[in-house]
């Protein structure tokens, strides 16, 4: 495995870490900092600067808008991205739908959907899940029904991300009851202002609203909204799926914020002295950067396996299990850190009624929530019980 940048791999790097520093909004840093859920019209604006860099969508292909960089390229910004701190790029549209309809749909699908897409004119929120239809998909119950040239859409999705702002869903329906479950579903592309459409938030454990259910009463999708053939929808699904857990892991995200924890227990006190100082939490620390050393490690094989152009099979599934549990220990500690006021959160309309500003430290406000989030960072993007049964199944068999 070589470890070493070329000379013009390094001069990438510089390049990336100066427009970051100079580019990314202070308000958009603090609200990342404090594991805040992102302002729509905040996120958008950082999302069209990076457009207008050429930056937004670097997995994409030239053609459609990508930026023809080297695999060791994609990896070098996405480090240097997340040690800044800077937030997640909304994915929905940017890293699943988008790729599903360069490579599967219409041209007329692709010169509709994909500059929007690009510049972040259009917000899309992905209808998987169900009741009862989570980490087992496939059972999904939600229907659509051709009718001349519409699909009529009846049924219920729920875990929606950020439904509430969505513009566009891509949705996975049964268009096939009678065969086999993965052999009867559809990829559909849906307007959320159509008529039957209702939004119904759910309040997290965080106290915020990011999550939705959404339920479709005789809702007409025109025909020219299905993604590839009628009741491909599992393949399609599986490739999107493949394209969101290669990124799950976000080693770089999880350094930046091991390295604030280190910052919190430096200022907080512990008796005559501070956090940083006890031997057990600098064991507990420990434990967690040497975890994420090896997974840093493991994701610098697979990537030197990857430009080798050896496929990988089970390791995105590898990295998804280990990064959303050293992810959940960090929240974990730094909450522990804070003492009696990680305890304490209020949501952001509470907090924006006192007059006497936040209890405990400025840093302190948004650790619980996102503790509290990152919770299900072992469930979505498939569960990582479900990730273990595809490692047992292709490797240990």
């Amino acid at each position: 495995m070589d470890l070493q940048f070329s000379s013009d791999d390094l001069a990438f790097q510089d390049e990336v870490r100066s427009f970051l520093k100079e580019n990314l909004p202070a308000s958009v840093l603090d609200r990342s900092d404090r594991g805040l859920h992102p302002l729509k019209d905040d996120i958008v604006a950082w999302q069209k600067t990076l457009h207008k860099k050429g930056w937004i969508a670097p997995n994409w292909p030239v053609k459609h808008g990508g930026t023809g960089w080297s695999l060791t390229q994609k990896y070098i910004y996405n480090r240097e991205y997340f040690l800044t701190g800077a937030p997640q790029t909304i994915a929905f549209g940017l890293n699943m739908v988008g790729p599903v309809i360069y490579t599967f749909g219409t041209q007329k699908q692709k010169d509709k959907y994909l500059t929007d897409i690009l510049q972040s004119n259009v917000w899309w929120c992905q209808g998987y899940s169900e009741p009862g239809a989570g980490s087992d998909l496939a059972s999904l119950r939600t229907r659509a029904v051709r009718d001349g040239d519409d699909y009529v859409v009846n049924g219920q999705k729920i875990w929606t991300s950020w439904a509430q702002y969505a513009d566009m869903m891509f949705c996975l329906v049964r268009t096939d009851p009678d065969v086999k479950q993965q052999e009867g579903i559809s990829f559909l592309l849906i307007d959320m202002t159509s008529p039957g459409i209702e939004v119904r938030p759910i309040i997290g454990l965080d106290g915020e609203h990011s999550l939705n259910e959404v339920f479709f009463d005789d809702v007409r999708v025109p025909a020219e909204n299905l993604i590839g053939e009628e009741n491909k929808g599992w393949t399609y699904a599986k490739f999107l799926l493949g394209n969101e857990r290669n990124t799950i892991a976000r080693v770089s995200r999880s350094q930046y914020q091991l390295k604030r924890l280190k910052e919190v227990a430096r200022a907080e006190r512990r008796g005559a002295g501070h956090l940083i100082e006890d031997t057990d939490f600098r064991r507990r620390i420990a434990r967690i950067e040497t975890d994420l050393m090896a997974l840093e490690a493991m994701e610098l094989r697979y990537l030197s396996q990857d430009i080798a152009g050896k496929k990988l099979m089970a390791e995105p599934s590898v990295l998804k299990i280990r990064g959303a549990e050293i992810a959940q220990a960090i929240k974990t500690l730094t909450v522990e850190a804070l003492g009696p006021y990680g305890m304490v959160y209020e949501s952001e309309d509470q907090l924006t009624m006192r007059n006497d500003g936040p209890l405990g430290p400025e840093y302190a406000h948004g650790a619980m929530a996102d503790h509290l989030y990152q919770r299900a960072a072992t469930i979505y993007g498939g569960t990582n019980e479900i990730q273990r049964n595809i490692i047992a199944k292709l490797i240990l068999r």
